[in-house]
């Protein structure tokens, strides 16, 4: 019956196992053998993962601001496993954002942003931005009192961008203030447009990546093997489907531990006392709690456009100047900042 029906897809499929076993089977780097090399495949991963438990989310969800909060704690306390698929999405969009932020680090750290990959650098940086309006407009689905306190000041934030802001404003919120539109918006560009402009940013970026090959390092560990290079069929692709598995075990326990909660419904003629937003917006908050109006909102910029820019700010300083590594201590002096920043934000009480 097998051979049968094995006879019956090859005739109208004539492609053998070991065709499909070249295409597939890409050399790879030995120092794609080191975990923290997987950081690339584990925001695929997560992606994926985000993209089921969202459309399981959906199937309950309504997006009204008469319905959004009781549809979400419908979902939590009565639907079967409604709690651990919100969990799973909850806490699997913080470690994709995370991942993205590892992956892109150490990429920034090994030099890998360089010559010829300054444009998948830029693609990478544009897949962390999709990704952070990602969090914020699914976190402002939620309608309590946080997630609606959040979304209005960001809508604030956007007003104060010279020339675009007030227009920013207006299409996010579909008007001058949060209405009765405003979640059908944000869940538009959650459920759909976001995840398809992600989609997209991340094929290019695979392909771009197929294309030129990914950057080889070499460690200590690798010289003494005569064999610099590995399958992609199936060792590393193991190697990622343990590292999925460890991810299940992880979010399935800290969704158990610590499960998605959910607070007050949202007032909008009470403003909490402290709004706070999703961590990964931590170094924002404070940066624009530190200097105040345009300026912050521009120089916020500015930075994400040198973050952009930065392959060709290290080629100038490379060919210029005889500090070659300087993009490493700048590096790291970068994330120590970010890491203050987010820490001061974390703590404060207001």
């Amino acid at each position: 019956m097998i051979l049968k029906l094995k006879g019956w897809f090859q005739e109208r499929l004539p492609v053998s196992g070991e065709q499909i076993r070249e295409l597939t089977n890409e050399p790879v780097p030995n120092h794609m053998k080191h975990w923290w090399f997987c950081l690339g495949g584990t925001p695929a991963f997560l992606f994926l993962l985000q993209i089921v438990t969202g459309i399981l989310l959906s199937f309950y969800y309504s997006p009204s601001t008469l319905t959004a909060y009781e549809s979400v704690k419908y979902i939590s306390e009565s639907v079967p496993y409604g709690h651990y698929i919100r969990g799973l999405h909850k806490w699997g969009a913080t470690f994709f954002i995370a991942s993205i932020i590892l992956h892109q680090m150490r990429v920034y750290f090994s030099g890998a942003y360089r010559y010829p990959r300054e444009i998948n650098w830029m693609i990478g940086m544009c897949i962390l931005l999709c990704s952070t309006v990602l969090g914020f407009t699914g976190y402002s689905l939620i309608y309590e009192q946080l997630s609606f306190w959040g979304a209005t000041v960001g809508a604030n934030i956007a007003d104060s961008i010279p020339f675009i802001g007030p227009l920013m404003k207006k299409v996010l919120l579909g008007g001058e203030a949060y209405n009765a539109n405003t979640i059908n918006r944000f869940f538009i560009l959650h459920a759909a447009v976001l995840p398809c402009v992600l989609a997209v940013l991340l094929f290019i970026h695979i392909s771009i990546l197929r294309i030129q090959g990914i950057s080889e390092l070499e460690f200590s560990s690798d010289k003494k093997q005569k064999n610099k290079v590995f399958n992609f069929f199936p060792d590393h692709l193991f190697t990622e489907i343990i590292m999925a598995l460890i991810l299940m075990i992880l979010l399935s326990a800290l969704t158990t531990l610590f499960p998605a909660h959910l607070g007050e419904k949202a007032n909008p003629l009470i403003t909490p006392e402290m709004i706070k937003p999703e961590w990964y917006f931590y170094t924002v908050f404070r940066w624009l709690k530190l200097f105040s109006g345009t300026f912050a909102v521009l120089s916020t910029g500015f930075i994400i456009f040198l973050m952009f820019s930065w392959p060709f700010i290290d080629s100038w300083f490379r060919r210029k100047t005889k500090y070659q590594e300087a993009s490493v201590w700048i590096g790291l002096f970068s994330v120590l900042i970010i890491i203050s920043l987010t820490a001061w934000e974390a703590l404060v009480v207001h």
